[in-house]
């Protein structure tokens, strides 16, 4: 099925009345949430790292008021086990059965708030819903439903008793970005609403979660040159030959440049990618994927400042293949 421009016009409305429904709940922050979206339509899962009080808890729960859905959170602390998240199988003694309890991974949108201070083995359950996109007790598949996303978040600071996530794990995470403070203007129109606790309970549903499944599969129509791909494929193997680069693009990693590509294409009211849209989503893709040298950090080199570089390195098509 090739998508029509009548469908992309269609697409990138509905997207642009979402991401201005949560700019409502998380004044000054378009841009992060038009991430956030286009990581939820892709059928990924966002990792946020950032500063306690920033707003993460109010995008995860305008995100789920806006698509109708529901969400849940989940406070990782060092002694939370596997089944706190995704269920426990209990025996009823007067029906003489087990019955599963779902945990509160069973949500449209899941909040895993500071994931790094969970044990590995909490982690990689959490991480296996993810993947499968179902939970498995006692050898029975449990599927979490659909859409299904998980916003992790993870604090740059105090960092003692916390357990790093393996950059296999976070290759899982399709984005990773931060919401950061507000600017000036944002931080005054809260400051005067200080009264309202909670901005998101004023928030309306713009679609449904049935609209959702909708547009995620629209969104995988959307148009992909050869030379957008073989684009892609430079990047990969620019980011792993770099020389302040340890551990470069997976495959999976260029999977999801494809993906958000095509997902931000449509959010633009196009049938196809273009390299801008590759630009534009690159430093969420790539900044969580590439692992730099112990040279590199000592130089005091950031990945952004290497993500930077690569991009003005390859260059992007001029022409298409077909």
């Amino acid at each position: 099925m090739t998508v029509t421009n009548d469908q992309a016009q269609w697409f990138a409305q509905a997207f642009t009345q979402m991401v201005d429904n949560v700019d409502k709940a998380v004044l000054g922050k378009q841009h992060v949430i038009r991430l956030a979206f286009t990581c939820m339509l892709s059928e990924g899962h966002l990792l946020l790292e950032d500063f306690p009080g920033t707003g993460k808890t109010q995008l995860a729960r305008a995100m789920a008021g806006t698509v109708q859905g529901t969400n849940s959170r989940v406070q990782f602390t060092p002694d939370l086990l596997p089944s706190d998240v995704t269920g426990v199988t209990i025996y009823d003694p007067a029906k003489q059965t087990f019955d599963f309890h779902p945990g509160p991974i069973f949500a449209n949108i899941v909040l895993a708030d500071e994931i790094n201070r969970a044990s590995p083995k909490t982690q990689s359950a959490l991480l296996e819903v993810m993947e499968e996109g179902r939970v498995t007790v006692d050898g029975v598949p449990h599927p979490v439903g659909e859409p299904f996303m998980v916003i992790a978040t993870q604090n740059p600071i105090e960092q003692a008793g916390t357990y790093r996530l393996p950059e296999a794990q976070l290759d899982r995470f399709l984005m990773k970005t931060s919401l950061g403070y507000p600017d000036h203007e944002a931080t005054v129109a809260v400051l005067a609403d200080a009264k309202t606790r909670d901005r998101t309970k004023a928030l309306e549903p713009v679609v449904t979660s049935n609209v959702v499944t909708e547009m995620a599969a629209l969104a995988d129509e959307v148009h992909v040159d050869p030379a957008i791909l073989a684009y892609i494929s430079r990047i990969a193997e620019e980011s792993r030959r770099h020389v302040s680069i340890k551990l470069g693009l997976s495959v999976r990693g260029c999977l999801a440049f494809v993906r958000c590509a095509k997902t931000w294409a449509a959010s633009q009211g196009r049938t196809h990618v273009i390299p801008d849209d590759v630009k534009l989503i690159s430093h969420p893709i790539l900044c969580h994927r590439l692992l730099l040298t112990a040279e590199a950090q000592f130089a005091n080199i950031t990945v952004d400042q290497v993500i930077t570089q690569i991009l003005s390195e390859v260059a992007p098509p001029a022409e298409r293949v077909a």
